[in-house]
């Protein structure tokens, strides 16, 4: 696959970018090579077009898979797996996001929850306030996030567009 300076540029940066939110650079640079090329693709012609060994490609595309990023098709004439991601970047979004949640603020929630227990049983009432008021915000955030997620991605956009609109009409400031 020949591509593109801005393509490039796109692939790098997305593979800078997954870095910082703790993906894994390659992971990160296959997902987006992906969304580019809009269409399936074999893992030896992403290997070859990111210049990454194809043993690192097989585990990027395990972990994307495992997101629910990444799902094998095939073409017609052609034995070998092809790999595409979703183009609805907004239902990308909700997918991600619905994962980290899963990964990071359900066990989160777990470990407020026992932490007051045990707060409570051994009497640290100073500790036992402070988890509580993290456990309510976490909980908070958490049915505002189960809410957004039922949204379509055509209504999620629109709530976001319309966010500063419907702070003024609920009479709310920032």
């Amino acid at each position: 696959m020949n591509l593109t300076t801005t393509e490039t540029k796109f692939i790098l940066h997305w593979g800078e970018m997954g870095t910082r939110w703790g993906i894994n650079r390659t992971v990160a640079q296959v997902h987006a090579l992906l969304y580019i090329a809009g269409r399936p693709v074999p893992a030896d012609e992403i290997a070859q077009t990111l210049s990454v060994a194809r043993s690192n490609v097989s585990t990027s595309l395990r972990e994307l898979q495992g997101w629910g990023l990444v799902k094998a098709s095939h073409v017609l004439g052609d034995r070998r797996d092809h790999f595409e991601t979703m183009q609805d970047v907004w239902a990308m979004f909700k997918l991600v996001a619905t994962e980290r949640k899963r990964r990071e603020i359900d066990p989160t929630l777990g470990v407020l929850k026992e932490a007051i227990a045990q707060a409570e049983k051994s009497g640290e009432k100073a500790t036992r306030e402070k988890l509580a008021q993290m456990l309510e915000f976490f909980e908070t955030v958490t049915e505002a996030f189960e809410e957004f997620v039922k949204m379509s991605p055509g209504a999620l956009k629109k709530v976001v567009k319309y966010g500063g609109k419907l702070q003024k009409l609920l009479g709310v400031g920032t």
